[in-house]
């Protein structure tokens, strides 16, 4: 059994992930384990390996494998990476869709979503029995908001029923893909992630916050077999036309994860201004009856308290108490002692968190070959190619700053450097907004 596994009284284990998103937009397809690079470098493995890392989030994406493929599918890239992740004994969490919305031919939308996934992660199980832990569907809720509610992605609708009946299509899919590995690994284990941010509101819009607070959980909750009859969304996604034999199929709580990876980002808490003429056209928006500014919630002057990892942590366990694993802790810039000092922030919140007996597993390095173009959430072609734990400019390439923090965590549960000494940007003054400063 692995530290991870032993639960609370094991030591906090340092995990990994590739940013792996297959994401389509209207007939283009973005694949960040091509454009990042890490689809022709093996090695990356190897260097992973090299640091301590204990477990990988790792691609077998839906898209990846059967977009344009035969239906077995195109099988040898993720066969030798089977191999080495094996040779070098590090665990795996297999991640089936990530940000995308399936192959030509589907869609989050479509009525056989849920069906057609299931049986795409019935492949990938019967090729890797030895897989243990897998997340069908990485961050259900965030996906239905981008794809089917805001328009980014793929199948671009920008409607409320829509994005409640892609919630319910993940959820049900997730449901149906961990039967179809469970058949093949029966102790498989789910690890379900979400992204936990919180809304913050001016007076006059108090009640938006609170319906945007109420429908970040609504994944976890129909996962989790919450969604009965009288759960507040229940009459919602009734009539949004979510059968209502799929919302009794979840309801039994067969879904429910086994861990709750935790997905928290600078960006995820947002604040939202009634005040809309202080605030650039491209932040201002409405819900139908009242208008109103959307920012970044670290941009306003919040008591202190009310925002970070260490709130939303505590949010997410007191509403389960189910064991949580920090699955993405990330900060998207270039300056390497900004994205140690938020890792850090993770990694303590998290050593807080099992210190007042909560179950907090691991935390998660993402993104260890870099991302591209997510500033724009992939929608523009810009290549602005953030890096990852090496600089990939040198020959050999350069471990960063965070590789020789994630080598000091997993091999002395500590890391200690001169940047710690300050904080990040996200706690000085010069963070604000001016109209945050009005406000």
């Amino acid at each position: 059994m692995s530290q991870e596994r032993a639960g609370g009284s094991a030591p906090l284990a340092v995990w990994g992930g590739f940013e792996c998103s297959v994401t389509r937009i209207g007939d283009s397809w973005r694949d960040q384990v091509v454009e990042t690079g890490h689809e022709g470098r093996p090695s990356d493995l190897d260097q992973v390996a090299d640091l301590g890392v204990a477990t990988l989030r790792y691609p077998f994406v839906w898209e990846r494998v059967l977009r344009d493929g035969p239906p077995d599918g195109p099988w040898p890239w993720h066969d030798g990476r089977m191999a080495r992740l094996r040779a070098l004994g590090l665990g795996v969490v297999a991640g089936l869709l990530h940000h995308g919305s399936g192959p030509r031919g589907t869609d989050l939308l479509d009525p056989a979503f849920a069906e057609r996934l299931a049986e795409f992660a019935g492949q990938v199980a019967r090729r890797y029995p030895d897989i243990g832990d897998w997340t069908p569907i990485n961050e259900p809720l965030t996906t239905a908001r981008f794809s089917c509610l805001y328009g980014f992605w793929y199948p671009h609708a920008r409607d409320l029923n829509a994005f409640l009946r892609a919630t319910v299509a993940q959820c049900r899919a997730v449901l149906l893909a961990m039967r179809a590995i469970r058949r093949e690994i029966p102790g498989a284990r789910l690890i379900q992630t979400e992204d936990l941010g919180c809304t913050f509101a001016t007076t006059p819009l108090a009640a938006q916050a609170r319906y945007e607070n109420e429908r970040r959980w609504l994944s976890l909750d129909l996962l989790c077999g919450r969604v009965d009859r009288a759960h507040p969304w229940r009459a919602a996604l009734a009539a949004a036309g979510v059968p209502a034999a799929h919302l009794d199929e979840l309801a039994d709580g067969e879904a429910a994860p086994d861990l709750i990876g935790a997905n928290y980002y600078v960006t995820s808490e947002r604040f939202l201004d009634h005040r809309t003429a202080l605030y650039p056209p491209h932040a201002r928006g409405g819900n139908g009856h009242q208008s109103y500014a959307d920012t970044e919630a670290v941009r306003v002057r919040l008591p202190a308290a009310g925002i970070g990892w260490a709130p939303r942590l505590r949010d997410l366990w007191a509403r389960y108490r189910r064991p949580i694993v920090i699955t993405e802790a990330h900060l998207g810039c270039e300056d390497q002692a900004e994205q140690v000092r938020w890792f850090m922030e993770a990694w303590i919140a998290a050593k807080a968190m099992r210190a007042d007996g909560a179950d907090v597993r691991a935390v998660t390095a993402w993104a260890l070959a870099g991302s591209v173009d997510w500033d724009s959430l992939m929608v523009e072609r810009r290549r602005r190619c953030e890096q990852g734990l090496w600089d990939r400019a040198a020959e050999p390439p350069a471990p960063r700053l965070l590789a020789e923090a994630l080598r000091s965590l997993a091999r002395h549960g500590a890391f200690d450097h001169p940047v710690l000494r300050t904080r990040g940007w996200w706690h000085g003054e010069d963070r604000f907004d001016e109209p945050a400063l009005r406000a």
